[in-house]
C-alpha cells in the first residue's frame, strides 16, 4: 500500500516527482560512497608516511 501511495505522487507531479527521488538517492549514494573512500584510503596514507 506504502508503494502505490508514493507512485501515485510521484506520478502527479509530473517529471519532478520522479527526478527528486532519482536525485536524492544518488547524492546519498556518493556521499555513502566518498566516506567509504575516505575511510579505507585515510589510513593507508598514514601507514606509507611513516
Amino acid at each position: 500500500m506504502m508503494t502505490t501511495d508514493c507512485f501515485a505522487l510521484m506520478g502527479s507531479m509530473g517529471w519532478m516527482g520522479w527526478l527528486m527521488p532519482l536525485a536524492v538517492l544518488l547524492l546519498l549514494g556518493l556521499g555513502i560512497a566518498s566516506l567509504a573512500k575516505y575511510l579505507f584510503t585515510s589510513h593507508r596514507s598514514r601507514e606509507d608516511r611513516s
